[in-house]
């Protein structure tokens, strides 16, 4: 007997943007994703034509029912009690960037209105640190990944940002659509992965952004890697990562990448870029600033 709990393609999220069920997207890319025998369901026979849980398999680990499984699914519901979400997400076994993501599509109401625009303007003060961090490649970022500000180094390290147009100024922009920053990635399959889950986690955080929705729309249109990854549905929120560099100047740099908060501004967020002492990549950094410092050196700026 074949599985008829297949997903429907009229449900999916369209890689241009929301889809209106951006919850019940979610909830069926994990299903499909959790494997059905280490969940304790032994082969019964019936053939899967997905993969992953069936809903009923689901329902049952979440111990919630059927329709309701269903319900989420076709966007005919949206909420739950905090009990039932967790409940799901044990069940889903959803990561903590995940589970925190099913939290914000659920309390996400249909139809919300729009926010009104976040001023972008950086902190002078914020500016003044960024300066003052000569040895230290760093930048002021939206949420979205708009480079706001930035400093010689970090524009030594990765791109004159102030020969860009402001509209271009944005890491995972860059990241897919211009070739000399994709070149920069030992591993550019993982560092734009990593950038389709960061963005994902944002537009579910901010699904009525005008700018984020053209972000999408474009990089769906022009990368068809882009439109892949989207559709997996897989959310990151900021964490402290490790990024090999291809630097055209100094050759191989691996380097942490370290966010902080800006409790006066909560819509941007601080980027250090450090490499571990006394290793290759310290000595590359070093020489690099040190050409940055040239006569051929980039500049910092900002918006």
């Amino acid at each position: 007997m074949a599985d008829r709990d297949a997903s429907s393609p009229s449900g999916s999220s369209g890689p241009s943007g929301p889809s209106g069920n951006e919850l019940g997207d979610f909830l069926r890319a994990r299903r499909a994703d959790r494997d059905p025998h280490r969940a304790g369901f032994p082969d019964d026979g019936r053939l899967r034509r997905v993969p992953g849980l069936r809903r009923e398999e689901l329902a049952h680990l979440a111990h919630v029912s059927v329709d309701y499984i269903v319900r989420l699914e076709q966007g005919r519901t949206r909420r739950g009690s905090r009990a039932v979400l967790d409940a799901l997400a044990d069940a889903l076994q959803l990561a903590p960037d995940e589970r925190a993501y099913l939290f914000t599509l659920a309390e996400v109401a249909p139809g919300a209105s729009a926010r009104p625009p976040v001023r972008r303007e950086v902190a002078p003060r914020l500016r003044q640190l960024l300066d003052t961090m000569y040895d230290v490649p760093a930048m002021v970022l939206h949420r979205g990944m708009d480079v706001l500000a930035w400093n010689r180094a970090a524009g030594a390290l990765l791109t004159d940002f102030g020969a860009l147009p402001p509209a271009e100024r944005n890491l995972i922009r860059l990241t897919f659509l211009d070739a000399d920053f994709r070149a920069l990635y030992a591993d550019w399959p993982r560092a734009a992965r990593e950038c389709v889950a960061v963005l994902r986690m944002e537009a579910g955080r901010t699904p009525h952004d005008p700018a984020l929705t053209a972000l999408i729309g474009e990089l769906a249109d022009r990368d068809p890697d882009f439109r892949t990854w989207w559709a997996e549905h897989q959310v990151r929120g900021p964490r402290q990562l490790t990024k090999t560099y291809v630097h055209p100047v100094v050759g191989e740099l691996t380097l942490d990448v370290q966010q902080f908060t800006v409790d006066t501004h909560p819509e941007q967020f601080l980027v250090a870029y450090t490499a571990a002492p006394d290793s290759a990549s310290s000595e590359a950094l070093r020489f690099l600033l040190q050409w940055a410092d040239g006569p051929t050196g980039v500049q910092a700026h900002g918006s």
